[in-house]
């Protein structure tokens, strides 16, 4: 699929490295076909040592080479990189965005005919277990964006979606980590209430939250079912789930993704 294909980042922070660190794992690249840049040198010997990529000497010099160019920056920067680098892209050259509320057309008018993809991916990418929406640009074909679908799935799990849909992507699942880290803290203080230590609370509460959410992606069934599954009559589930109804937690966490989502929408404005 990536045989022979040059593939450049520029930026070499989390999101980079995980990504970067997924498609060396399995084996989609090797690290022969990977160039990267950024403005820190230790961070660049770090990653050089670490997974024994090629260092570029300059964000054009990566820009110029690249068949697959990843822009895996900080939106503030955008605006200066694509400008230092637009001229030098090749109309061949795929461009993968996954800057925070930086739209394809604004993209499109420093890479002028260039195919460019944008990606919303949240931070569990960085174990591997990411969620990643793909949105493709006037100039990016099926195939395109399948490619890139494929390469954000060496780090979780992708999907495709109009850019009309990224605002919503960012409210649930680019917010989501910090709704269930929350969820997490208030069920390990509980499990510490109830009489575990910490250490033993936290590793119950999330490894039950994991299980949980690898039965849904994996029987396919509709969580209400499986959490029919676990409330037998007068039993102790069925109990904390009335509490939590009375306490409006389903209004709650709905209110979140939809404040979330409006909130990422504002900022796309701000940009």
């Amino acid at each position: 699929m990536l045989k022979n294909k040059q593939v450049g980042f520029i930026g070499g922070g989390a999101m980079g490295e995980a990504l970067m660190g997924g498609l060396l794992a399995k084996k989609m690249l090797e690290p022969a076909q990977v160039t990267v840049y950024d403005v820190s040198r230790e961070r660049l010997q770090f990653l050089q040592n670490r997974y024994g990529v090629n260092i570029g000497d300059s964000g054009q010099a990566v820009a110029t080479a690249s068949d697959i160019l990843f822009l895996t920056i900080k939106p503030q920067v955008m605006s200066a990189v694509l400008t230092d680098i637009g001229k030098l892209v090749k109309q061949t050259t795929l461009v993968v965005s996954i800057a925070a509320g930086i739209k394809i057309s604004t993209l499109e008018k420093f890479l002028p005919r260039v195919p460019v993809i944008r990606v919303m991916p949240n931070t569990p990418v960085a174990v591997g277990e990411g969620m990643s929406a793909v949105a493709r640009g006037s100039y990016a074909d099926e195939a395109a964006a399948n490619l890139v679908s494929a390469m954000f799935s060496a780090v979780g799990r992708s999907i495709q979606v109009d850019e009309s849909m990224m605002d919503a992507v960012t409210g649930l699942s680019g917010s989501g980590p910090a709704f269930f880290f929350l969820m997490l803290d208030a069920l390990s203080d509980a499990g510490v209430r109830v009489g575990f230590s910490r250490q033993n609370a936290l590793l119950l509460s999330a490894q039950t939250m994991l299980g949980a959410a690898k039965m849904v992606l994996e029987t396919g069934e509709h969580p209400g079912k499986l959490k029919d599954m676990v409330t037998s009559p007068g039993g102790t589930a069925i109990t904390g789930v009335h509490m939590l109804e009375t306490h409006s937690i389903r209004a709650s966490l709905i209110e979140a993704v939809v404040a979330a989502t409006a909130r990422s929408r504002d900022m796309g404005k701000e940009q």
